[in-house]
């Protein structure tokens, strides 16, 4: 039976590709779970229709990303810390990831998780702190983040 794929199956195809499979494979594991539809035109034409919109999706949040990307890079952030210092430097607590994350959501209005912000250690001292932000595999902006002492 020939079938369009609409996700990619492994070993079969990947999405939008028509392949010649065994009948009973078709009806009872493929079209079951919604992984492909019998290779009709009005199907085919359905599915590039879909490829193309999911395409297009992917590219516009793609673009999102490096907007942000860009907004990110270089970006300073100062956060009051509410504990006291001792002696010079050190802090009483620690700024964690979250705390990190939820301050650029407040900066930039992007919706950033705490898992993105990627942080080798809390920071545990006053001063200036470089750190990463993962947005994708490939965007990974650096932000600095001020801590100041509370007065």
């Amino acid at each position: 039976m020939k079938v369009v794929l609409l996700r990619d199956v492994p070993r079969v195809g990947k999405a939008g590709n028509v392949k010649e499979v065994a009948d009973g494979y078709a009806r009872n594991f493929l079209l079951r779970r919604n992984l492909a539809l019998p290779a009709t035109p009005a199907a085919l034409k359905d599915v590039e229709a879909r490829l193309r919109r999911e395409e297009q999706e992917q590219q516009r949040h793609i673009d999102e990303l490096n907007k942000l990307a860009e907004r990110l890079e270089g970006l300073i952030l100062t956060f009051s810390i509410k504990a006291k210092a001792i002696e010079g430097e050190r802090l009483y607590g620690s700024i964690r990831d979250n705390q990190i994350a939820e301050e650029l959501v407040r900066v930039t209005g992007a919706a950033i998780d705490r898992a993105m912000v990627i942080l080798e250690a809390p920071i545990r001292t006053l001063g200036t702190h470089e750190l990463t932000v993962r947005l994708s595999k490939d965007l990974t902006p650096k932000v600095k983040v001020v801590v100041a002492r509370e007065e």
